[in-house]
């Protein structure tokens, strides 16, 4: 069987996922995950001749395994694209023995196939958007500490379209909207100790040296 020449690709968590990174730390990020699409594994020696040294932003990106090196988005999309092709070509192979349930068979298949794709395609979505926006919080994951649930649970609360609360807002920067948070969590939190514990004093103090950083 020829290998699977494409991969469903979602650019605006593309785009948020790399933000951080240079424009050519983007090229060999996108080369390295076209050939894993293509290849599977990738090996040490295919990093570095992408990469030419090791770059701590990229090889985050990977997954590090005693086979080599794999991106769990990429390893993901693929796997469901397989399976998801498979199974077509197994419907299209089944015995075909009356016209008039082929036109019906060939017609529900259709349909399932387009509601199929749709709700893998929204579903995949979610799970990336999700993704994206864990990454995004990693870097204060420690500063929010026993908040990080409830933070990103709550921006991560998906609608009836699909699209995740954080994505509602017109701006979304990581960092004010953890200060903001933290802020807030202090001032309106949720104890019956109206008194800070030493704790939370610590944290909004090493909170307010980041942001002053």
């Amino acid at each position: 069987m020829a290998k699977d020449p494409a991969v469903l690709f979602y650019t605006s968590d593309f785009l948020s996922g790399t933000y951080t990174m240079s424009d050519e730390q983007v090229g060999k990020y996108i080369r390295l995950l076209c050939f894993q699409h293509q290849k599977g594994i990738l090996t040490e020696k295919d990093m570095l001749n992408i990469c030419k040294t090791y770059d701590e932003d990229i090889y985050s990106k990977f997954v590090k395994t005693e086979e080599g090196y794999y991106n769990e988005k990429m390893h993901n999309e693929t796997v469901r694209r397989k399976s998801y092709t498979e199974s077509r070509k197994n419907n299209r192979l089944k015995p075909k023995n009356d016209n008039h349930m082929n036109n019906i068979c060939e017609t529900y298949d259709k349909h399932m196939e387009t509601e199929t794709e749709t709700e893998t395609i929204t579903e995949n979505k979610i799970i990336d958007y999700k993704e994206s926006f864990l990454e995004k919080i990693e870097p204060y994951k420690q500063l929010l500490n026993d908040s990080y649930e409830e933070f990103t649970s709550y921006w991560c609360e998906p609608s009836k379209s699909g699209k995740l609360r954080y994505q509602s807002e017109k701006f979304f920067d990581p960092k004010r909207r953890v200060n903001t948070w933290l802020q807030n969590k202090v001032k309106y939190g949720n104890t019956k100790n109206t008194d800070p514990t030493s704790a939370s004093r610590k944290r909004m103090e090493d909170l307010r040296n980041w942001v002053n950083s």
